[in-house]
């Protein structure tokens, strides 16, 4: 038997198929969506409409943006010799938020995961490259710390090296406010690996 009529589940299932978005959440959105006065629901489909023909892939950077160059990549008093190499926008969001990192960025949209097939040509590598060709100094690489992160940052390293450009890695290990004895021991080396003078 059927809890709700078919509008109310389709809505449910669209949701749920959401990231993030568990059967629970997606009914809570439901009912919310449905109680909402029609204008603000008109809105925010009008809203994702907009956002789905008019964002695209910055042409230097390959974040999402709603111009051909991103508000980072246009800002000439951001330093476009170093490269912070990010593995999605989401990631380059996070850095941006700590207002302390004044370079540019390139997002992979991806890492390379054998085990899922996806390779270095199914990531942006190769426009990485090409913009190496410039005035670069420094390739800062802040992909994630799983193993797919790992092996697309081993990657990226053996291919920028070559040139001469200066290749970098930044720092993980314990995060502020954790408990050394909960943290799993890679994480614990890496700590002691990077540690600094204070």
């Amino acid at each position: 038997m059927e809890l709700y009529s078919g509008h109310i589940n389709k809505l449910i299932e669209e949701l749920s198929g959401l990231p993030g978005i568990g059967s629970k959440s997606a009914q809570r959105l439901a009912f919310h969506l449905i109680n909402m006065p029609k204008n603000k629901v008109e809105r925010l489909a009008k809203t994702i409409l907009d956002a789905k023909e008019n964002v695209r892939y910055c042409k230097e950077c390959f974040t999402l943006t709603d111009n051909e160059i991103c508000p980072v990549c246009a800002n000439p008093k951001r330093d476009h010799s170093t490269i912070m190499v990010v593995e999605n926008a989401r990631d380059l969001a996070a850095y941006e938020k700590t207002g302390k990192y004044e370079g540019v960025y390139h997002v992979l949209h991806g890492a390379i995961s054998p085990m899922l097939g996806i390779g270095p040509n199914d990531i942006r590598l190769k426009e990485l490259i090409t913009r190496l060709e410039g005035n670069v100094s420094e390739v800062i690489i802040a992909t994630n710390s799983s193993l797919e992160g790992e092996t697309t940052a081993m990657y990226i390293s053996k291919l920028i090296k070559p040139t001469g450009i200066r290749v970098t890695r930044i720092a993980s290990g314990v995060p502020v406010g954790g408990d050394l004895e909960y943290i799993d021991e890679v994480t614990l080396l890496r700590a002691l690996e990077g540690r600094t003078e204070i």
